[in-house]
This record gives C-alpha cells, structure tokens and sequence, in this order.
C-alpha cells in the first residue's frame, strides 16, 4: 500500500508563488511606465493577465494559444471585450522556466514591463516570491506524434520525445549573427542557466522605422541588442556568443506555454518566430491524434527547491 509521502515523491505537483511580488518597468512600444505584480493563484486556474486600469468585468485574459490575437513583433493575448496584454513572451518563457502553472498577473497597462529584453528579471521576482507546491498533481501534453507548420523556408515542429527539449536554427544575412543553433533538455535549471539570461535583439534601422510608426517607443540599448550593420551598439556586447539563437528558443519556450500546460516533446524551429509558433500549436492541439494529457511526468524533471524521478503514473494516494 502506497502512503501519502511516497506518491507525493512519485509525481510532480502543480506549483504557485508563495507571495505576491511587485516591480516597475518600461512598456516595449508603449514607452510608459507599468506597474506588474505577479500574485498566487488556485490549482487548474493557470496563468491569468488582469488589467487594473480597465472595469474589472473585462479586465481578465487567460494565457492561452487560442487568445492571441497579434504577433507582429510580439505575443500579445486578447479577451472577447477586447482588453489586450502585449509582450507576454518573456514572462511566459520564465513562469514555463521555473515550474508556476498558477498565478495571476495584474498590470496597470497593456503590456509586461520588458525589463532588460530577456526573462532574467522575471526568473529572479519568480525566486524572491518563492515557488509552493500545489495539492493537485501537474497536467502535461504529451506528443502522440510529429506535427509540423511553415511558411516559406521557415518552420516549427513538436515530435514525439520523453522530454521537454527546445532545439532552434537560425540563418541571417548579417555576417555578426549567420548561422547559429541550439538544442536544450529544459530539466534542472536549464533555462534559468542557459537560455533566461539571452536579450531580445534587432537592427538600428528597424527600431528607427518602428519609432516613425508608434511602436518600440519604449526600446533603447538597456533591453535589447541593437546592431548597425555587423556591429553591436551596446558597450557591454554579448552574454552568449549565441545569445542571438538563445533569445529565440527562449521566445519558444514562452509561446509554448500558451498551449495551457507544459509539452512533453521536441520543439525545433528554423527561422521561427511568434506567429509561426502560434500556427504550431492550433496545428498540433487541433489534431487529437497527435496528444494526449497526462500527469505522467518526463523521464527526469526538477521540481523547484528539490529533483523528484517519478516511476509512475500519477494516482490517488492510498489511504489506510
């Protein structure tokens, strides 16, 4: 007979922040300043945005694949009243990072704060607020089978595997990016040492072309990587030699965790980016044959504070 603590080592339980934490910070296009404090939440609520500055009857957006509604520079959810959070990407990729499936994420504007343009700040507001354990097993898609979208020469896939893996390709006619690639088991630690650290990156002429426009307003050396020509503009230049290919499996990571649970598969994506993961997800949750739930975690995964192997299905604990 199974007691109470030996099933509780055997799974992987759902997890929220123990305290509420609170920080300031620029809006990406808006330039404004926002207020985000990220708040626990209840077992199966997920991840919630709620707008402050809005009424309250239409101030929540659940964090999901099918609420996305622009992609054009980045991952922006959309409710049916038509309150909008942009810039999600960054935080997402750090709650996914870190193991928090429950939390409520309230902002007084219409976007995450995009603090020094990677997911680094939100891994450590993430750590001071302290991650909790849940009395409700974790629920994981898992992938039946490959699926994969294009457009172009780009394209995104999820294939089978007994892990939760990123793998990215990316090839730019800039001589300081070119070809870079990556591939990561995202398993104890792994995205907060490899890949949360990596900024968003983009070319001089593109941020001036998009001030003319209205966006980007908020963008600046402090967070993002900006190049002219094969130069990089920032004085501290790179965390990663690839840091460029890292930012994008990073992005992945975020837009991934909108399909509502984490995916027990490969993701690789060559040329991707937010719309084209957005398309691999209604591709692959449309398709019932390629998935399936399950509370059956991957082969080795790491829970926050401590490593659990589970051996087994998840099942109700006996009592005696």
């Amino acid at each position: 007979m199974t007691s109470n603590n030996e099933w509780r080592n055997m799974v992987v339980f759902q997890k929220t922040l123990r305290n509420s934490i609170s920080c300031t910070g620029v809006g990406l296009h808006g330039g404004t300043l926002i207020n985000m404090k990220l708040a626990p939440a209840p077992v199966n609520s997920g991840i919630v945005f709620k707008r402050t500055d809005v009424d309250q009857s239409v101030s929540e957006i659940p964090a999901q694949y099918n609420t996305v509604t622009d992609l054009m520079m980045c991952t922006t959810v959309e409710n049916a009243a038509g309150t909008k959070v942009a810039t999600v990407e960054h935080l997402m990729a750090a709650l996914s990072g870190c193991g928090v499936d429950n939390v409520v994420v309230e902002l007084d504007g219409p976007e995450v704060p995009v603090m020094d343009g990677s997911s680094a700040p939100f891994v450590f507001l993430i750590e001071c607020a302290d991650v909790v354990e849940q009395d409700s097993p974790r629920r994981y898609i898992k992938v039946l089978k490959e699926v994969e979208v294009s457009d172009g020469e780009a394209k995104a896939t999820l294939s089978p595997s007994d892990n939760i893996s990123v793998a990215f390709e990316i090839d730019f006619d800039n001589p300081r990016i070119g070809k870079q690639n990556c591939s990561y088991s995202l398993r104890n630690g792994t995205f907060k040492n490899e890949l949360s650290r990596a900024r968003t990156f983009g070319f001089l002429g593109e941020f001036e072309q998009l001030k003319k426009l209205g966006l980007a307003k908020g963008g600046s050396l402090d967070n993002a990587i900006v190049l002219s020509g094969s130069d990089i503009l920032n004085e501290e230049g790179l965390r990663y030699e690839d840091e460029f290919v890292r930012h994008k499996a990073l992005d992945a990571v975020g837009d991934l965790y909108l399909a509502g649970a984490p995916i027990i598969g490969e993701f690789y994506g060559f040329r991707s980016g937010h719309a084209l993961n957005n398309k691999l997800l209604h591709a692959f949750l449309a398709d019932k044959d390629a998935w399936c739930y399950t509370t059956e975690a991957p082969v080795r995964i790491a829970n926050v504070g401590g490593a659990h192997w589970p051996t087994k299905k998840a099942a109700a604990p006996a009592t005696d």
